[in-house]
């Protein structure tokens, strides 16, 4: 968020003044408190530090021919950090049957079954472990991590695309259209999400 501040400041009159953008950056603010307060100051409050991957995207694990996990590859970003972190940003690439840069936002939509069943793999292993409060924490991370996306792309296309590589001129603004959709979907489906986590403890 403050490099999203940084880069209105330093672009006022570029891209910051398109439509779209403007759409996003109110969508942004009315959510600012919640994702930067509470569900961030709920996850660290939580949970202890652990070291964690902070790239947990399935092209990450090699597989053998038998699609049979060989090892985890991308280290560079493995530091301390929450497991909600982790957790969350596996969710924001799996669940969207839509691409990450997805232009046509109707499809955009949630892959609930397959979040059920990483849910379930995921505690399965990981349940014997974690804290209760780290098990709660997941679901912020859900939603923390696709608002996190949204900031950063969005910050990126106004800044004038230094960072993420692009392929057109408003990649980036596509990009983060589509992970606010993301966001919007998920929020939508709160109480579905929760209650998948809730019944993969007790079973």
């Amino acid at each position: 968020m403050e490099n999203l501040h940084k880069a209105l400041r330093a672009h006022p009159k570029g891209r910051a003044k398109e439509e779209a953008v403007e759409v996003l950056l109110r969508e942004i603010a009315s959510r600012e408190t919640a994702m930067c307060q509470d569900f961030l100051q709920r996850i660290v409050s939580a949970s202890p530090l652990r070291i964690i991957h902070n790239d947990t995207k399935f092209n990450n694990v090699l597989l053998d021919r038998d699609d049979q996990p060989q090892c985890v590859i991308d280290l560079d970003t493995v530091m301390p950090g929450y497991v909600a972190f982790d957790f969350g940003d596996a969710i924001r690439t799996i669940i969207n049957r839509g691409r990450e840069d997805e232009r046509d936002l109707n499809k955009v939509k949630l892959n609930v079954p397959l979040y059920e069943a990483y849910v379930k793999g995921y505690l399965e292993k990981a349940g014997a472990f974690l804290s209760d409060g780290e098990i709660e924490s997941l679901l912020y991370g859900v939603y923390l991590l696709p608002f996190m996306q949204v900031v950063r792309f969005l910050t990126d296309y106004i800044e004038y695309d230094p960072y993420y590589k692009t392929q057109f001129s408003n990649h980036n603004l596509v990009r983060a259209q589509a992970q606010f959709k993301l966001l919007t979907e998920l929020e939508s489906q709160r109480d579905k999400l929760r209650s998948i986590i809730q019944h993969a403890i007790t079973s």
